[in-house]
């Protein structure tokens, strides 16, 4: 996930400075008067957010733990916020919403009323673990912040886990596979590379690209004709396809040398247009392709130039990378043949590196993979087993202990390792729970029964199983105000549909995004320079596609913006106006999906994450923060600038938001900044619409201006599903508002959606704040 805006370093905005010191000085301060001293209120500081990033699984831990136990129990502050006055907490209220995800969030926005006027900290979370209760109360090793060691310090858990692999692994007879050295040729120390080498037979066997085969007729060879030894050097291989009309088509190749370090990781344009990125293996998109103008061959003859004559290529199904890139080499170790099942069932890499090199890749919260990390990955396997050799055939008889730790094949150390029994008190945190039972507090847990996987154990934790949500609202409303730490889980129970609807729910969020943030401009003469016409649109915010409505008498363009501010200002400001002597109409599509563009232009501008935020564009060159806070310095009340990055390049945008204290200080700044620029046609500005975690969502930003209408399957079916989903997230918010409102005050409450998993794909989860306060209306 990219970062909307780019804060100022990690400390405290303005307003919530002030606001302790405030607090801080009716603390220490007598009142001559003798009033009575205000009371401490707790409060959430959102200056060390993320304000776009995702806040890890651990990171909610590190909140709940320390709003749980605070400094008496030695619990730190959370690393991305800063809670005030935990002592003053009343209680920690934990709300997850099972089968939820950033997309329902932002699919229902104006459904979940509640929920947007209640909570104004918000945040990405990654992908759902296999059981997201426990990533966040720490009870099992969190796979998305480990790194090295620790990812997989107990592989057993992270291969039972969603896992069907049998715990029979033996290595694949290399009698049968492999080509071997002569008897009675000595292997070297640290090397036996030969002993994995492919023979030619099986090659041609598994339909790998060899010489004479009808398949590798027109394949490009890589010249590597030497003598391969033990010596030889080993290279790693991964390469990332798309779809087009003729098959799959290489879109990525990345090679690592024996050290790990990466020689080559290029990007490639296929020959044939593209009807399916693959995005969710290749993590390729539209945009990140579309400037690359290398092709096929020029990665190949670079492969050419980069390979010694005795190189050894290595992959996990290198067959299929080699086919991508249309090459035949005859030294080649395939990664997905050294370990087997008793019924020659292979195993994925993502499984293999887990279990082995004790490392996570592949990771459910990146989007695609990393083609260096898996042919890394592929490279370290087959060194793995090459270590090994040596170690067995040195192992000294006369120890036993010895004889079995360095004996072992890697496929016995996994079943070994997958026959381990869980070890359920591992904790993140230790302590955390023995703290909470020490001091007589249990856990409440209440949610519905088939949503219950005994993720804590009876002596600490109260579970309370319902049938519904209604009896999940109706039993919290009783037992949270007695209960110190709740965790109060429900249900959108769409299982049955999930798969099926969410990748057409994404599809159309896509659609909806890029209609609202495309105009048409019009009707222009015929004769019309485009590129003024883009530059003076350009001044409104960047441009994602531009291009001519060939259906109409008179040309129009129709420009699809980056941001919903820019596309929404281009129809405010520029409507009406005169460009090469014509006096053009600046609308907005109308389809179903902006229908009720007005009702969400309305909800956006009021949101209270957008309060006192602007946004400003039209620079003619990318301005750094310094520069902008140098620029609106004279604006004393300012508290921050916001200064939006290209995650790809690494670029500043040339459009900015600024945070005033209140709506009407923001106002006041962009009148006079429309009223003292516009008139030269510098800069524009507006109320600001999206915050970061709406558009900038990669899940459903567009990524193509045409984009497919639903399927047909969906046009019948669709919208009674979509329908029923609104009706029940307008219950789920309606739940969360009545138990919120019988809430002490002072209560810290999270609100948790997990984000969804399916065969197809995962949906990132996502996270709300607030702590309850006396002013809480009634509805």
């Amino acid at each position: 996930m990219d970062e909307k805006y780019k804060r100022d370093g990690e400390h405290e905005d303005l307003a919530v400075n002030a606001k302790r010191k405030k607090i801080e000085k009716d603390e220490k301060t007598p009142d001559a008067c003798e009033k009575p001293m205000k009371t401490k209120i707790a409060f959430v500081s959102p200056a060390l957010f993320h304000v776009n990033g995702e806040i890890s699984h651990e990171q909610i831990h590190e909140l709940l733990r320390y709003a749980t136990l605070g400094k008496r129990h030695s619990a730190a502050q959370p690393s991305w916020c800063h809670l005030y006055h935990q002592r003053r907490l009343a209680g920690v209220v934990v709300l997850i919403l099972q089968d939820t995800s950033r997309l329902h969030f932002s699919r229902f926005f104006l459904q979940l009323t509640h929920l947007r006027k209640i909570f104004r900290h918000r945040f990405g979370l990654p992908h759902p673990p296999s059981n997201f209760v426990s990533a966040v109360l720490g009870l099992q090793p969190n796979p998305t912040t480990q790194t090295g060691e620790e990812a997989c310090a107990e592989p057993s858990h992270l291969c039972r886990q969603g896992s069907s692999v049998p715990n029979d692994l033996e290595t694949l007879d290399s009698s049968a596979d492999v080509k071997h050295l002569p008897d009675g040729e000595s292997r070297s120390e640290n090397h036996g590379l030969t002993k994995y080498l492919l023979s030619e037979e099986k090659m041609r066997e598994g339909r790998y690209p060899v010489l004479g085969l009808p398949d590798s007729q027109s394949f490009v060879h890589t010249g590597c004709s030497g003598k391969v030894t033990d010596s030889s050097p080993l290279f790693g291989l991964d390469c990332e396809m798309c779809l087009t009309k003729h098959g799959k088509e290489l879109v990525r190749v990345s090679l690592v040398d024996a050290s790990g370090q990466c020689v080559m990781d290029e990007l490639v344009k296929p020959h044939n247009p593209v009807l399916n990125y693959l995005t969710s293996f290749s993590g390729i998109t539209k945009e990140i392709l579309q400037p690359i103008k290398t092709r096929l061959k020029d990665v190949q003859d670079r492969l050419k130039h980069l390979l010694p004559l005795d190189a050894v290529l290595v992959g996990h199904s290198i067959n299929n990378d080699l086919q991508a890139l249309q090459m035949i080499h005859p030294n080649v170790i395939d990664t997905s043949l050294l370990f087997t099942g008793t019924d020659g069932r292979k195993f994925k890499l993502k499984f293999l590196a887990e279990a082995f090199l004790r490392k996570e890749i592949q990771r459910d919260d990146r989007l695609g993979h990393d083609s260096r990390e898996d042919a890394r990955a592929a490279l370290e396997l087959v060194q793995y087993l090459i270590l090994q050799e040596p170690r067995k055939n040195n192992a000294s008889g006369n120890s036993t202990q010895a004889h079995l730790q360095l004996s072992r094949t890697p496929c016995d150390a996994l079943t070994q390792a997958l026959n381990e029994p869980p070890n359920g008190t591992s904790l993140t945190h230790p302590g955390f729970l023995d703290i909470l039972q020490s001091n007589g507090q249990r856990i409440l847990v209440l949610g519905r029964k088939e949503n219950y996987k005994g993720f804590l154990p009876s002596s600490m934790c109260e579970n309370i199983m319902c049938i519904s949500n209604e009896e999940v609202l109706q039993r919290a409303r009783e037992k949270v105000p007695q209960s110190f730490f709740s965790i109060i889980q429900f249900s959108l129970n769409t299982e049955d549909v999930q798969a099926e609807l969410m990748e057409e729910m994404n599809e159309k969020m896509r659609m909806k995004m890029s209609q609202m943030m495309s105009v048409y401009v019009g009707p222009l003469s015929k004769h019309v320079c485009l590129q003024s016409v883009r530059k003076i649109f350009q001044t409104c915010g960047p441009i994602l596609s531009f291009h001519v409505v060939t259906e109409t008498h008179q040309p129009y363009v129709c420009i699809q913006y980056e941001v919903l501010e820019a596309a929404q200002l281009a129809v405010e400001a520029l409507n009406g106006a005169n460009v090469e002597g014509c006096c053009i109409k600046v609308q907005r599509p109308v389809s179903e999906f902006t229908l009720e563009w007005d009702l969400m232009l309305k909800e956006l501008e009021e949101d209270i994450v957008n309060e006192g935020v602007i946004y400003i564009s039209g620079f003619k060159k990318t301005l750094t923060e310094k520069d902008l806070q140098l620029k609106f310095s004279h604006f004393k009340d300012i508290e921050a600038v916001f200064l939006p990055q290209d995650h790809k390049t690494g670029k500043l945008k040339k459009y900015c938001f600024l945070k005033f204290p209140s709506s009407a200080s923001a106002m006041e700044a962009l009148q006079e900044i429309n009223e003292q620029e516009n008139g030269s046609g510098k800069i524009r500005g507006r109320k600001a619409l999206t915050p970061s975690y709406f558009h900038e969502d990669a899940e459903f930003v567009p990524q193509d201006t045409e984009s497919s209408p639903p399927s047909e399957h969906f046009a019948r079916h669709g919208s009674r599903l979509d329908n029923d989903l609104k009706d029940i997230v307008k219950k789920l918010d309606r739940s969360i508002y009545k138990l919120y409102k019988t809430l002490q005050s002072n209560t810290l409450c999270v609100v948790l959606l997990p984000g969804t998993k399916s065969s197809h794909r995962s949906f990132s989860g996502f996270g709300l704040i607030g702590i309850k306060e006396d002013n809480c209306s009634n509805d």
